[in-house]
């Protein structure tokens, strides 16, 4: 989907100005119960929050299947899924691309991690990563890089707004390790 460019008379603006209901939320709070949501994953089947309770999860959010930063990004969280895994963690990506999309991302890239559908940003608005953003002096509305790590109550546990693929699921994995430290009794 390309990106939608805004006009100075844009409702979006408008909102924007206004801090109406297109204004997306900037900010996701430590501590609070993370938003449930049901969205289909590169199987086309029904993915539900909720049914991780009990896990820690990795909610990350990108922008679009097969670029460059994208790509190192999905590579990276495979590469380090079974670490993820022995922590009792799942991966979840989260882009606007289609379920077909994800499929031919995953085939290509050999990925490992489950892609979550989200064509119309609720999801992504919900944990704060879709946002205004500017290139070439255009401004536009898109997925900014950001992950939210869930704790396994479905409390948000850390969250990191804005992050570059490179090194971003090492970090991740360390922030993980760190919580599973202070958890275990000594």
């Amino acid at each position: 989907m390309p990106p939608l460019v805004l006009s100075t008379h844009s409702a979006y603006n408008i909102d924007l100005l206004k801090g109406g209901p297109n204004m997306a939320k900037s900010e996701l709070k430590v501590g609070i119960q993370a938003p449930d949501f049901v969205l289909k994953n590169q199987g086309e089947s029904d993915v539900r929050l909720s049914d991780f309770k009990g896990k820690w999860i990795i909610l990350y959010f990108y922008p679009k299947d097969n670029t460059p930063g994208c790509t190192v990004e999905a590579i990276d969280f495979t590469n380090y899924l079974k670490d993820f895994t022995k922590m009792n963690a799942v991966i979840l990506g989260v882009s606007p691309d289609s379920c077909r999309s994800h499929v031919k991302f995953v085939d290509e890239q050999k990925l490992k991690v489950t892609l979550l559908s989200d064509p119309e940003h609720k999801v992504i608005e919900k944990y704060g990563g879709w946002q205004l953003k500017q290139n070439y002096g255009k401004e536009y509305w898109g997925v900014v890089r950001s992950t939210a790590l869930i704790d396994p109550d479905g409390k948000i546990a850390f969250h990191w707004p804005n992050v570059k693929a490179n090194g971003h699921a090492q970090a991740v994995k360390e922030k993980l390790q760190e919580f599973r430290k202070q958890a275990t009794p000594v």
